[in-house]
């Protein structure tokens, strides 16, 4: 009896340390962590975004739009990205802005959509095919906390009109507040899914001193072109899909071999002008350009500031930033800098 009660506590022992281990390694892998991992993502090939009837893409090569993944962070992956040097390890409210999951994606969702009109209306103006572009308002990123709005205006809503005036551009907007008194009422007309709705406060004082409503914002725009096109981006969100989305829907509109059978990423904003932006993470997508066999990348172009510099992620503008990853990682890649898409489309024509 006595060494069945011996045997019985070692195996007792064995149980409660195997249990441990099991819950260590669990932890390990699943335990979320408040930080968020970014790398690189996936080099898709846009052919299976577009659709335009009656205007297929059957040529070899492909255009790609690249992404970031994110994803919360775990002790392993915590890990790898420390390992890692194109990984970053970012907190949660850098991310976010400090807003909830939800409406961080919807952000993201409507910066996609945003792209994705921005990028048909500048490829049909490019290719002088007939198309329209409707000036909706100013679109509703976030609300700061000490906004007079705060509790009115929400993330998702559109301004149409201040003090009953309604602008085609979000600077029109912008400039038409900051020349009003800090103090005086505003009254905000908005869309809310939806429905018209005002709402009047206090105009606060800016960082600058001028008088804003205190929200960050974006242009609401809606596309028509004569010839239908639609573009599906699928989980994809963000607004860098631009330039790349803009050059595919080129392609297919007007016929005009560009590829010539090769791999070509890239990344940037663009505007109704066919202005190109820049935008985040450019690092890790040359790393997953590099992993779809691209051999050109379009990156967006600024000219170098010491002030600009200073701001810049890792200090270094999008192309350097581009450039130097390529030359470490993918030194068969050649990065082009862009301004516009003009300046994309002029490169592809002159280098076969």
């Amino acid at each position: 009896m006595r060494r069945l009660r011996q045997l019985s506590r070692r195996q007792w022992r064995q149980i409660i340390w195997t249990t441990v281990a099991v819950l260590a390694i669990l932890a390990f892998f699943l335990l979320p962590l408040p930080r968020y991992i970014e790398g690189p993502g996936e080099a898709d090939d846009l052919k299976t975004f577009v659709k335009m009837p009656g205007h297929p893409d059957k040529r070899a090569g492909k255009f790609m739009i690249t992404s970031v993944a994110l994803a919360q962070a775990r002790p392993v992956s915590y890990l790898y990205a420390k390992l890692n040097p194109y990984y970053t390890i970012e907190k949660i409210d850098d991310v976010t802005g400090g807003e909830s999951n939800a409406t961080y994606d919807k952000v993201q969702e409507f910066y996609m959509q945003s792209a994705i009109n921005e990028s048909i209306y500048t490829a049909y103006k490019t290719a002088k095919q007939p198309v329209t572009r409707q000036y909706l308002g100013i679109y509703v990123l976030s609300v700061a906390k000490n906004s007079p709005f705060r509790h009115k205006l929400q993330v998702g809503d559109t301004v149409t009109k201040v003090n009953g005036h309604h602008f085609n551009s979000m600077v029109g907007y912008q400039r038409y507040i900051q020349k009003q008194t800090v103090g005086a009422k505003a009254t905000i007309t908005y869309q809310h899914n939806g429905k018209s709705k005002t709402a009047t406060a206090k105009l606060m004082a800016l960082p600058t001193k001028k008088a804003g409503i205190g929200i960050t914002l974006t242009d609401n725009v809606k596309v028509k072109p004569k010839t239908k096109v639609s573009i599906d981006a699928g989980n994809i969100g963000g607004p860098s899909g631009g330039l790349m989305f803009s050059l595919q829907v080129y392609t297919q509109l007007t016929g005009q071999n560009l590829r010539h059978g090769r791999k070509i990423a890239g990344t940037g904003t663009v505007d109704g002008n066919g202005d190109v932006g820049e935008i985040g993470g450019i690092d890790k997508k040359i790393i997953a350009a590099k992993r779809a066999g691209a051999t050109i990348f379009f990156a967006p172009y600024v000219k170098p500031t010491k002030l600009l510099l200073k701001y810049e992620e890792q200090h270094q503008t999008n192309y350097q930033l581009a450039k130097a990853t390529a030359k470490r990682y993918a030194p068969n890649m050649k990065v082009v800098p862009v301004t516009s898409f003009k300046d994309a489309v002029h490169y592809l024509e002159t280098h076969h």
